[in-house]
Formats: structure tokens, sequence, C-alpha cells
């Protein structure tokens, strides 16, 4: 059996890696999600983005410092069963794996609602089906294609974005669309203070402002294809909480000093209404198609990420040992191709069963992500524990302020995790997402994978 380095082609440049830390953070939620969040906290919002931010930093760091020291394709899943055991890769691997599942299923029933503003005649199962042959057809060609339309589809979210903040920024400054009367940034305190619903609101928003954040782990999934990992991730990394703070915090200043932070989301996409205001007329069509893009990026990267999570847990003896297997191309086909199987699956439920299940299911995602989180914040602290003095000297790229950058992050997912607790819409989550570990745990003990995964796992 091949390792995961002859195995996998390391086809994945820079540019490439760059992008995809960036478009894997930048998802629908801040072109149409958002509003929710600014509901609770107001302008603050801009904190909880901050402060969610310096968390996910802290995050990419620990999983990082591990990814440039032992380059492999099932990452987090992979150090798991290194340092804490062989049960903890299998959750985390499984969980990771069923978490894109479910956010590729809703993302490709969101290009079907997209595609409907253009074709209202056309059923949405028919777009649903089309974006998921053409992702998968992209995910079985070749890694170097993935990351190429991976690439391009984040370029258009990055450049959206930009030319909202450059419009908007113009009409705060010079009054540009605005008959030359300068909006100024007065909205971000005369309805009701920067703070209208206090602390209390900044930290109520938190969790829906982690959950924005979903997908930037996916870096770590690279590093085994990635041209030049030693270089690349470190580069990819550092750069995701300064593209946070500019993108997202960025985009949200100027939208909440154009408008009243409490009429946001009466009249529709804020950037809709800034580049109408600018003048450009076709502002709702050219949104649509980058919501759109945005959609099939996170289904790209979705198919990407299971894929290559069940090669990994193939290589660990702990899922069925056929898709361990590569094609000539270096990816995981049979691995990638059982993700597309089930997504068909998951995207028929989505249009059969109630909408109550599939909030159930979608609860286990949102515990999937902050589990994925808090085991790599362990697994990085046990990493460093059992290096020597010497190889820790050695390392290429550090957790900043280890251990107090850890116990801050991983106090924080604590803090989030008690608040999903608060609120009923998001308690569900922390009875379901449970409940689905030890479902898990019985089929592990159940098919003996601890000791399969010891005897054939990799050394």
């Amino acid at each position: 059996m091949h390792t995961n380095e002859q195995a996998l082609k390391r086809g994945l440049k820079e540019r490439h890696i760059r992008l995809m830390a960036l478009g894997s953070t930048i998802g629908v939620g801040l072109f149409l999600g958002s509003a929710n969040a600014i509901k609770l906290a107001g302008p603050a919002i801009l904190v909880s983005y901050v402060l969610g931010g310096l968390a996910i930093f802290f995050i990419m760091r620990a999983l990082g410092e591990m990814a440039v020291h032992h380059p492999v394709a099932g990452s987090f899943s992979r150090y798991a069963q290194d340092y804490l055991g062989p049960l903890p890769g299998y959750l985390t691997g499984w969980n990771y794996w069923f978490m894109w599942l479910v956010t590729c299923v809703a993302e490709i029933t969101a290009v079907g609602v997209y595609m409907g503003v253009w074709f209202p005649d056309v059923p949405q199962w028919i777009w649903a089906l089309a974006a998921l042959a053409a992702m998968g057809a992209v995910n079985l060609a070749a890694v170097k294609a993935y990351g190429e339309f991976e690439f391009w589809f984040a370029m258009i979210k990055v450049v959206t974005i930009v030319l909202m903040i450059v419009g908007g920024g113009a009409m705060i400054v010079f009054g540009f669309g605005n008959h030359g009367v300068a909006t100024g940034i007065s909205n971000l305190w005369t309805h009701g203070g920067f703070m209208p619903n206090g602390a209390q609101g900044v930290l109520m928003a938190l969790q829906m402002v982690m959950f924005a954040y979903l997908g930037v782990e996916m870096i770590g999934l690279t590093a085994g294809e990635a041209d030049n990992p030693d270089k690349s991730i470190p580069d990819a990394i550092n750069s995701v909480f300064w593209r946070i703070v500019i993108f997202y915090v960025g985009a949200l200043f100027v939208i909440l000093s154009l408008y009243p932070w409490n009429e946001l989301g009466t009249q529709g996409s804020p950037f809709v209404m800034t580049f109408e205001r600018l003048g450009i007329k076709s502002a709702a069509g050219i949104i649509n198609f980058v919501v759109l893009t945005a959609a099939l990026s996170s289904c790209n990267g979705g198919i990407y990420s299971t894929g290559r999570m069940l090669y990994n847990l193939a290589q660990q003896g702990q899922a069925p040992r056929a898709f361990a297997v590569t094609s000539r191309e270096g990816i995981p086909h049979r691995a990638v191709q059982v993700s597309i199987v089930a997504l068909l699956l998951g995207v028929l439920l989505n249009y059969l069963v109630p909408a109550k299940v599939f909030v159930w299911v979608t609860s286990i995602a949102t515990f999937s992500a902050i589990w994925t989180w808090v085991v790599v914040l362990i697994t990085q602290m046990t990493f460093r524990r059992r290096l020597s003095d010497a190889e820790r000297d050695r390392l290429k790229f550090r957790m900043p302020f280890y251990p107090y950058a850890s116990w801050f992050a991983l106090a924080f997912l604590v803090l989030v995790t008690g608040l999903m607790a608060y609120f009923p819409d998001t308690r569900v989550a922390l009875i379901v997402g449970p409940l689905w570990l030890v479902v898990l745990a019985v089929l592990y003990y159940a098919f003996g994978l601890g000791k399969k995964a010891l005897v054939e796992g990799l050394p």
C-alpha cells in the first residue's frame, strides 16, 4: 500500500492554497446571512467578527504547526489518531466527513434556488443535480483542476467584496452615488449607540459569527497535495486573520456605515443596495451570480474534503480499504465517488424529508465543526508535549504564545458551546451531536476498528 505522500500528487500551487484559504472563509453567509447576527449585536458585530477571527487564527496556527511538521492528506484526523489514539482519530474523521456532506447538500440545494431566479420554470432538482455532476467531474479530473476552479471561484468573491468596500468607501468619504453628499459613518452610533444590545448582544452573535468561519480548517487537508507545504501552508494560514479582518470586518464596516443597522435585512441584500446606488442597474443579477459561485465553491471544497478524509480513514483501517486507492492522476477516486453518491442521496432526502429532520442533520454538522476545532487544539498541545527540546527547536512553523493561545482558543470554543446551549434553535446541536458520536463509537467497537487501525494504519 502506498503512503499518502506517494499516492497523492502534490499538484496544489501556492496561489491555489492562498485563495482556497480565503475562499473557504468567505461564504454565502457574508452576502446573505450576516443580517441575523447584526440584529443581535448592532454595529458591535464588528467586535464579534474580530474576536472570532482571532480564535480561528490560533486554531489555524495550531493546525499549521502540525501540518508543516507532517504534511498528510488526513490532517487533523490523522494527527488525532497519532497523538490522541485511534478512537479520537476515527470520530474526528467520520464527523468531518459527515459535516461536509450536510454542508454540500445545503449548498447544492442553494444552487437550485439561485438558478431559479433566472430560470423559474426549471425544477430546482435539475440544477442541484447539474451542480453535483459538474463539481464531481472537477474533483475526479486532477487535484490541479480542483485547485484552479477554487482559485477562480474565490477570486470572484474577493473582487466583489473589494469593489463593494471601495465603492462604499467613496460614498462615505466623497458622497459618490449620493449626489456628492458624504454619508460619513454616523450610522455606527446614532441608532441606539455602537453597542445597542450591550456586551450580551456581542456574545450572543458569536455563535453565528463562528459558523461563518466553517471550512477554514480545510487548508490542513491540502497539506498532503501542496506543491511546497513548508512555504504555502504557513503563508496561507498567516494571511487568514488579516484577510478575515479586511474582507469581513471591512465589508460590514462599510455596510453598517451606509445603512442604519436596524433596517438591514428588511430591504434585501446590502450588497445589491450599495451597487445600485453606485449606478450598477444589474446589481441584483451580479450578486446572484456571486452567491451562485460561492455555493458552487463550497460544494467543490466539500467534495474535495470528504474524498480526502475518507481516503485517510481507509488508510488508518477505519473505513473500507478499497477507498485507500488512488487513480493515475493521484486522486482518491473511489473515496470521491462514494461521497458523490452519498450527496445524491442527501439531495433526494432534502426534498423528501420534513424540514425538522434536516434541522437535526445540520445540527450534527454544527457540532462537528466545534468538535474538529477542539480536537485540533488538544492534539497540538499533546503533539508539542511529546517533542524533545531539540525537536521543538527545529519546528519550522510554531504556534505563537504557546500554550496561552491554545488555552484562549479552547476557552473561546467552550463559551460558544455554552451560547449554543442557551438558544433553543442551536440547543438541538448539543443533543443530536453527542448522540451521533455515541452511534459512531458503537460502530467503532462493533467492527473492531481500533484493532484494525493499529494493525493496518500507517506508521
